[in-house]
């Protein structure tokens, strides 16, 4: 019943939309991801998010984070590291430079990866079918997936801002980027859905 009516669910969605977040893109009035700081701040699956994860960073997200750095004055030094792809660095115990220890939030909320936003919508992409596809975690790993789908609106509202955010990194990664980005294991997930991929993410896991 969870795939089912979630896979319906995703359809909703036009593969054609247009609507982006605002950060140097089609402007819009609402936000990137709604607050769910009260769920995942009492996360106890052992699963967190903010730990261990190091999720991409394209070249716009990283400008638009120092400079979310800079505004807010936030004191984080060295705060990405560059390697197949950039992403955020990890303290020595592992945990996101950008995840509050004290407070359990996250520093860079409002400007945060794409994939941080999406969550727990995840992605693959399928080159033989030329598809992407779309998946969710089981609850059982994160309790968020849970709170969003007993709540049909939001989860209309989160299924679109994650296809949103993916879509858009997927095009702004560079071919080394995207490539090591897909050879990431994300257990306990299973698919909802899929759509077609455009050409220039195609040409770019091709080369």
């Amino acid at each position: 019943m969870f795939t089912r009516n979630l896979q319906k669910d995703l359809w909703i969605i036009s593969p054609t939309s247009k609507r982006f977040d605002g950060e140097g893109h089609m402007p819009v009035k609402k936000e990137r991801q709604s607050d769910f700081f009260d769920t995942c701040s009492q996360c106890k699956t052992g699963y967190s998010c903010c730990h261990e994860t190091t999720p991409p960073i394209t070249r716009e997200r990283r400008r638009i984070i120092e400079s979310y750095l800079k505004k807010e004055r936030v004191p984080v030094e060295e705060p990405f590291v560059e390697s197949e792809y950039v992403f955020p660095r990890l303290d020595a115990d592992g945990f996101c430079v950008f995840h509050d220890r004290k407070t359990r939030r996250c520093l860079i909320h409002p400007v945060k990866p794409e994939t941080c936003v999406a969550g727990p919508i995840t992605f693959d992409i399928n080159v033989g079918n030329r598809k992407i596809e779309w998946f969710v975690k089981m609850e059982k790993i994160c309790p968020l997936a849970g709170v969003v789908y007993r709540d049909k609106e939001l989860l209309r509202k989160h299924i679109e801002s994650a296809r949103r955010e993916i879509l858009r990194l997927v095009g702004e990664l560079n071919s080394e980027a995207l490539k090591a980005v897909l050879k990431k294991d994300e257990p306990e997930t299973f698919k909802i859905g899929e759509e077609n991929i455009g050409a220039d993410v195609l040409r770019k896991l091709k080369g």
